[in-house]
């Protein structure tokens, strides 16, 4: 605060403390005036007594215009304080004192009342003075929530010049609230009543312009009972904005003030998973001090392990892709957010046996989290040659060449499609399931070698070639909206989520203890628990209401048939190896079949020169031997 505005405030309290002193003398007794000459010592004395109570609590550096409820508290100790101080030193000179027991107290509650006033003042002023003028009208608004983002939502709303949104009431998590007010807005029932209201409303033609969340936790299948009721009305639903961006006392200049944004709720709040506490001290200790490996690093899912191990404390962390920009970026946004970790950023193919060993060489990595992988099944459904050599060979030139350096583990990350495989892309990643489950068995078995941890999962949202980026897209363009079959469905799991579980998974893996499912002794496989799956043509249209829009009549959803490799139902589990649970949430168990890592190096090399020498043929034939469950869907529907 400027010093002249200090000086202000000082002078302005010890004003306000000489005026309170005559209002007390003669609240404690009116028939008992003192002498004139009392008057030349107490009046200084008081203001004496003011500001030396009141520099202990900061009262000059307050902006008046700012003043909450813990200032004004401040006030009333530093008026209370000067009161009692002064009657002190009025009774140690032995000078003249009201003849009233209660002067004290009396004296306090005058004096604290004179400071109090231009703070209140100050602050009442603020009010409708934030942003600019608007001659467009407040949007009516129904709030759901009752918490600290509601609270501040309307306390920001109140210091708009010209609010955007009016509110009409409030909708509060439990109905027990119901006819109570926050800030005089009526809570006008539970958050479970939206549909009831808007009914009301609308045949009191006073529906809302829109509903606004600020419940944070008002997610999963609780939110689409909201979106649904207001759909059936035509109102939008939006979030309330952060509460670091809504509280108005962390604005000091009201002429700077931006008017906030609602902002629109994401799918991902749709999914209803609820969180999943994970060993965070089991993962700082796998990773930490170590030199860790990603491959992929560039990717969707690549890219946030590299975030996640970065903010364990590696030795090292190694960024492997064979795209350079991707590459470029992610290396970038860990040079920004963890500055600290030695980091190294290496071009590289997986499928270059040459290339990947001297890289394992120069970085001797202790860790290699492998999510490299061609996963888009109609494009390997194109050029499969290339899936089967950079998802099978990759993988197995990867293990290999981590193994020769000494590496102490490696995560593979596969993939749902890899159960019942009718794609390339899903039988490809099964063959790389097979070698890695059979260098653990070994591994395990006490032959020597790098545990390999195996981490099967479903689809992330936002992943590059992911449904939820082409309907964003789609929907940019103003539709339609393109889904295969109406019937498909696919399991649906956040990419941050995703991953803390693939870490949670590495703890389990690949640490001796006895905590361990006795399965991965004999090759089994981690799967994460993706909860149920979710029909696209509903994520389509929750898309669309989310948008603002009407499902088939704002926007198109147009069904364009099952492409070649895909199938209608995702499964995470082969009808031979049932789902078991294990003690770590979020976490499930498989026992695939396996074989003998040999034998699967030799019949990965046959696949292999079948792809390198062009002869599809050859290599899907080979490829359906090794994995008979393999129902090729090479006409799509």
């Amino acid at each position: 605060m400027a010093p002249q505005r200090i000086l202000m405030n000082l002078g302005l309290d010890a004003l306000l403390a000489g005026l309170s002193l005559p209002v007390a003398v003669w609240a404690a007794a009116p028939g008992a005036w003192p002498p004139a000459h009392w008057w030349v010592a107490a009046v200084p004395g008081v203001v004496v007594a003011v500001l030396l109570a009141g520099l202990p609590l900061r009262l000059p550096q307050q902006y008046l215009r700012f003043a909450a409820l813990r200032d004004l508290m401040r006030v009333i100790g530093a008026g209370t304080a000067a009161a009692v101080l002064f009657a002190l030193v009025a009774h140690a000179l032995d000078t003249w004192m009201p003849p009233n027991p209660a002067f004290p107290l009396l004296h306090a509650g005058a004096l604290s009342a004179a400071l109090l006033v231009p703070r209140v003042l100050g602050r009442l002023s603020q009010t409708h003075r934030v942003g600019r003028l608007s001659e467009a009208p407040a949007q009516p608004v129904v709030l759901l929530g009752t918490g600290d983002a509601a609270d501040l939502f309307i306390r920001a709303l109140i210091q708009q010049r010209a609010p955007h949104y009016q509110v009409m009431g409030i909708l509060a998590p439990r109905s027990r609230a119901a006819g109570r007010r926050i800030h005089g807005y009526p809570i006008l029932g539970a958050i479970e009543d939206t549909g009831a209201l808007l009914d009301r409303l609308r045949a009191e033609e006073r529906l809302p312009a829109a509903l606004v969340l600020a419940d944070p936790d008002l997610q999963g299948e609780a939110l689409q009972d909201v979106l649904d009721a207001a759909d059936r009305h035509g109102v939008p639903v939006s979030r309330a904005p952060r509460l670091t961006r809504l509280d108005p006392a962390k604005r000091e200049d009201p002429a700077s003030a931006r008017r906030f944004d609602l902002r629109p709720v994401a799918i991902e709040e749709l999914l209803d998973r609820p969180q999943v506490p994970l060993d965070r001290e089991g993962m700082a200790r796998l990773v930490q001090g170590r030199r860790v490996l990603v491959t992929g690093a560039g990717g969707t899912i690549g890219g946030e392990l590299a975030r996640q191990v970065a903010a364990l404390g590696p030795a090292q962390l190694t960024l492997l892709d064979h795209g350079e920009f991707a590459l470029y970026s992610i290396d970038l946004e860990l040079a920004e957010t963890h500055p600290g970790v030695p980091r190294r950023a290496m071009l590289a193919d997986v499928r270059d046996v040459a290339r990947v060993a001297a890289v394992m060489d120069a970085v001797r990595p202790e860790l290699v989290f492998h999510a490299a992988a061609l996963k888009h099944v109609p494009m390997v459904e194109n050029d499969p040659l290339e899936g089967l050599l950079t998802n099978a060979l990759g993988t197995r030139i990867i293990a290999d060449a981590a193994l020769a350096v000494g590496c102490r583990a490696m995560v593979f990350i596969s993939t749902d499609k890899a159960v019942n495989p009718t794609s390339v892309m899903g039988a490809s990643k099964r063959l790389a399931e097979m070698y890695c489950q059979a260098l653990d068995v070994r591994a395990r078995h006490g032959q020597g070698g790098m545990r390999c941890v195996t981490v099967r999962f479903g689809n992330v949202l936002g992943s590059t070639g992911s449904v939820v980026p082409l309907f964003r897209r789609q929907l940019e363009r103003g539709g339609p909206l393109t889904v295969t079959h109406p019937d498909m469905r696919r399991y649906f799991m956040t990419v941050r989520e995703a991953v803390g579980l693939v870490l949670q998974a590495s703890v389990v893996g690949a640490e001796d203890n006895a905590d361990q499912p006795p399965e991965l002794a004999d090759g089994g496989i981690f799967v994460l628990d993706m909860g149920k799956p979710v029909k696209i043509v509903d994520m389509a249209r929750r898309m669309i209401r989310l948008a603002g829009l009407r499902p088939d009549e704002d926007v198109e959803i147009r069904f364009t048939g099952l492409r070649p490799g895909e199938k209608l139902f995702e499964e995470l589990f082969h009808g031979q190896e049932p789902p078991r649970p294990t003690q770590f949430p979020g976490l499930l168990v498989a026992t695939p079949r396996t074989t003998d890592a040999a034998a699967m190096a030799a019949a990965i090399d046959q696949v292999a020169a079948a792809a390198h020498a062009g002869d599809i043929g050859a290599a899907l034939a080979r490829l359906a031997e090794l994995v008979p469950e393999f129902d090729h869907n090479t006409l799509g529907g």
